[in-house]
């Protein structure tokens, strides 16, 4: 075999996740090769209503904190400035009360959300949840990749590899590629979760869901918005958009065309109407198959998004559950790449993401057990309406559906630790987001009275930490805290900052000085 290049890292999967992966492990000057297995990015099922895709706050911080918010937001401003959108019929967006989100189609509404309950939630230019489309979100991410160098070849989707102790052989096409790590994100079949042997265990579907956009001869049979019925669930959108769920433990899914008849025949089995399809302009089907990998790395090949977890649709949960991925891996991947991270830094990615991927799973399988055709599943929808309309309800279905509760297990009780950083407003004029956009981890000293030694002991660590001497309009108590590369809090202290102690924490997360 003829000599090839060795790339740094090789993602198989052009989707948001592994560009937005491509993208981090670039910040560390690392060579990316991502490879596509289709040709064309652009797909029908990609732009709206179908390719509608809810961003909550972790995914909206990250991309804020890299520069990409206002791109990745300027559909939704856009909208917001013109009053209108090709998503303003959606049954939701009409309603007298500003909605939040939902729970199997139950919604939770923002003037019952008790934000006070969050106290480590600073004002900010990011929203706790936006709506745009999964082609917008690929475009951009795209084009920020090749900015930044990164190769990515379409059309040339990983077949096999094999891998040493030193790099990976990848076969994709009639071409053969070498990295020295290999990252599926190539969705929910991934070849390489099947190729790498990862084990995936889950729970099979109860339904085949159905999009699709019809033409009807009498569409006012149906009333717009969402309804349980006696045999699934439907949701109308004028003039055409109909989202339903046939409870067939999965059947139909991807076993055989799916016609105008059948379209048809499920929709009057849901809605019990007699009504007439007489076009079906668009159609696809999905199930709510819930499987997770059992470990996120083997070897050096690494999982993330789809292809480490799959889940039904239902509340927008999966996208950003990947987005979460990338940006943990992203600097962890990178410093092992560069030789400085410590021996437990890579094995923290699958310990953190793990259990996040299970809660998402639950979430999700929870979300159907209330869908069902039961009475026992009406009985426990009309218990959930009741509380998700309670104060206390409407804010805790918004920290889990919002990502406000994300936190991972540090071993610090400090309620911060673990957190998302606060967008601290800094005395010069800078926000935290802004001093993120680096990649590198953040050392904020907010009193500054051992600054010249915090400043010293920081720069040991060869710029892989930014030393930042600030006070801060809001510090919340704190007079020092160090923030990892994705925002995450990794130490703080309430008093004036012991250099051992810093320097603990930081060798924990960016090796020895």
């Amino acid at each position: 075999m003829r000599d090839l290049f060795i790339y740094d890292v090789v993602i198989a999967g052009a989707g948001p996740v592994g560009l937005f992966l491509a993208c981090e492990l670039r910040l560390a000057d690392l060579s990316v090769l991502v490879l596509e297995q289709a040709e064309d990015p652009h797909s029908p099922l990609k732009r709206l209503p179908f390719g509608m895709r809810g961003l909550s706050l972790p995914a909206i911080e990250a991309f804020y904190r890299r520069g990409l918010l206002d791109d990745i937001a300027a559909p939704q401003r856009a909208k917001d400035q013109s009053g209108h959108s090709s998503t303003s019929t959606a049954h939701w967006m009409q309603q007298s009360r500003r909605p939040g989100g939902h729970f199997a189609g139950i919604q939770f509404y923002h003037d019952n959300i008790d934000t006070s309950k969050w106290p480590c939630r600073l004002q900010s230019p990011v929203g706790t949840s936006m709506a745009t489309d999964m082609e917008h979100i690929e475009s951009v991410l795209a084009a920020r990749a090749s900015a930044m160098g990164v190769e990515i070849r379409r059309g040339l989707g990983v077949v096999a590899f094999d891998q040493s102790g030193q790099d990976v052989t990848i076969r994709a096409g009639s071409e053969t590629f070498r990295g020295r790590w290999l990252v599926g994100c190539d969705g929910g079949r991934s070849i390489v979760r099947k190729a790498g042997g990862f084990e995936f265990a889950g729970t099979e579907p109860e339904f085949t869901g159905y999009s699709v956009e019809v033409e009807m001869a009498d569409p006012d049979k149906l009333v717009p918005g969402r309804h349980y019925t006696p045999t699934g669930m439907y949701t109308y959108q004028k003039p055409g958009t109909i989202a339903m769920v046939d409870f067939d433990g999965g059947a139909f899914h991807r076993t055989r065309p799916i016609t105008l008849e059948h379209v048809q025949s499920v929709l009057r089995h849901i809605s019990g109407t007699g009504v007439t399809v007489t076009t079906v302009q668009l159609a696809t089907t999905w199930t709510d198959r819930a499987y997770h990998a059992t470990a996120y790395r083997n070897g050096r090949v690494l999982l993330a998004g789809d292809a480490a977890h799959i889940h039904s649709p239902l509340g927008g949960q999966g996208l950003n559950l990947g987005l979460g991925d990338a940006m943990n891996l992203g600097w962890k991947l990178a410093a092992t790449l560069r030789g400085d991270a410590p021996d437990s830094l890579l094995d923290s990615y699958s310990s953190e993401r793990h259990p996040v991927g299970s809660q998402v799973l639950d979430w999700s399988r929870a979300q159907v057990a209330l869908m069902r055709p039961s009475r026992s599943s009406r009985a426990l929808e009309a218990v959930i309406r009741d509380l998700i309309e309670t104060r206390d309800g409407a804010t805790y279905f918004a920290e889990r559906a919002w990502g406000v509760s994300l936190r991972y297990d540090l071993g610090d009780s400090h309620p911060l630790v673990g957190r998302s950083a606060p967008d601290f407003a800094l005395a010069d004029g800078m926000k935290l987001g802004d001093r993120l956009r680096n990649g590198k981890g953040l050392l904020l000293d907010f009193d500054a009275n051992a600054g010249a030694a915090l400043q010293a002991l920081a720069s040991r660590w060869n710029g892989r930490i930014v030393y930042v001497a600030s006070d801060a309009e809001d510090r919340l108590g704190l007079s020092a805290v160090l923030v990892r590369p994705d925002g995450i809090v990794a130490w703080v202290s309430e008093t004036a900052p012991d250099q051992e102690e810093v320097a603990q924490a930081a060798s924990r997360w960016f090796g020895d000085a």
